[in-house]
């Protein structure tokens, strides 16, 4: 069989996400890359040297600048000079990898530096966090945090088709700083946590990742009547200048018998976890960060001169609602937001720290799902929530955030 008749004209080139300059930033010093296929496993990076920033529609013509840091899939280069690029119209821009005489194709282009803007001035503490689908969490996650001491949220949404923007709209005009950031890209969670920290620099101090299933909480807060803005941010205050970041130890809740999404939120239907704490969430000072922008989702590398502080389990946790009611639960085989975490269905590496015990590879109901991940009974954060945010109403007893 022969080759259809093309009359002269050329395909264009099919892109391969798993070899693809997906998206830049430009700051007022560098271009920031966010590519795919070069460095490939999580721990072994090409050298610097062996890439080059390309600018330029034509590589072959294009105007190159040299790589400075090359870690996971970031990759950070100067600016071209002024007069060696067009200023009038959108440059492409990409990765040349020297020592193979190849450029990796892109769909990103060189822009005027962009970040996040804020019309309430800088804030002390921002969360960030990456988003697929959250609208029933998110009112929960957002008016528990900011009476605690969050000020802004920066959420990354990976292509949610929900109600997502009109949940945050509505917050907006009650008058919480929320900004959304379309961050189409799957499986780049540390790219997108790389990417915050350079948006957000000019109007946040501190970051903390954690995600919309995730609420920090002390036992020493079982006393007070109502919540404050110092809570959170006294540790910021009280933190010594060599420490830019601070990590917390997470728990892990289970289905707590639920079989459906809690009406009241996640807070109030999940309450038994299990008794071991698993990985970690920080809060990280933006100034302090590395300029590799290295993070493992948990926590960044740090500059020189600067350590990480971490706190006793006892003095303060993340309470992580992972595994929910099997409905929501199993809405997460979609795929790993991370891009070094193997996805739920893929047959490897089974007895990861990452994975469900006794789940498997498909989205199947294990027996004994609600009763399931249960080894502590944990009333601590359902009940300090109920005093803070639970409401009479004439239609009867709610949480501050149902609607």
């Amino acid at each position: 069989m022969h080759p259809p008749e093309t009359n002269g004209f050329s395909w264009p080139l099919l892109l391969q996400w798993s070899h693809l300059v997906y998206d830049s930033l430009t700051t007022n010093d560098d271009v920031v890359l966010f590519v795919k296929g070069v460095n490939i496993h999580q721990g072994t990076n090409r050298k610097p040297s062996e890439l080059r920033c390309v600018f330029g529609d034509d590589a072959s013509n294009g105007v190159r600048t040299a790589v400075t840091t090359s870690m996971q899939e970031v990759f950070r280069c100067p600016r071209p000079e002024q007069t060696a690029v067009p200023q009038a119209e959108p440059i492409k821009v990409s990765l040349e990898i020297v020592t193979e005489n190849k450029v990796v194709p892109s769909v990103a282009y060189y822009t005027p530096p962009r970040r996040l803007e804020s019309k309430k001035g800088k804030s002390l503490l921002c969360a960030n966090t990456m988003v697929y689908n959250v609208a029933k969490f998110l009112r929960e996650w957002v008016i528990y945090h900011s009476k605690i001491g969050v000020e802004k949220f920066l959420l990354y949404d990976n292509g949610s088709d929900d109600d997502l923007q009109q949940v945050v709209e509505e917050l907006v005009k009650e008058g919480f700083d929320i900004s959304t950031y379309f961050w189409a890209w799957p499986k780049t969670q540390e790219a997108g946590f790389s990417h915050a920290a350079i948006y957000a620099k000019e109007v946040c101090t501190w970051i903390i990742y954690i995600d919309v299933d995730e609420f920090v909480y002390t036992l020493s807060w079982a006393n007070l009547s109502k919540p404050s803005t110092s809570l959170l941010q006294s540790l910021l205050a009280r933190n010594s200048s060599r420490f830019g970041q601070i990590s917390i130890n997470c728990r892990e809740f289970g289905p707590s018998e639920q079989r459906v999404h809690p009406v009241m939120g996640v807070t109030q239907g999940y309450h038994c976890r299990r008794r071991h704490h698993n990985r970690h969430k920080s809060i990280v000072l933006l100034d302090a960060i590395d300029d590799s922008l290295l993070n493992v989702v948990h926590h960044f590398k740090l500059r020189r001169g600067y350590k990480t502080k971490r706190f006793i389990s006892d003095h303060i946790v993340v309470n992580h609602y992972k595994y929910q009611a099997w409905p929501e639960f199993r809405a997460k085989f979609r795929r790993r937001a991370s891009a070094y975490v193997l996805d739920w269905t893929q047959k490897l590496n089974p007895k990861s720290h990452d994975r469900a015990p006794g789940l498997g590879f498909s989205a199947v109901e294990p027996d004994g799902w609600p009763q399931k991940f249960c080894e502590v009974h944990d009333h601590g954060l359902k009940n300090l929530a109920r005093k803070w945010f639970g409401l009479e109403t004439g239609s009867g007893y709610k949480m501050a955030w149902q609607r």
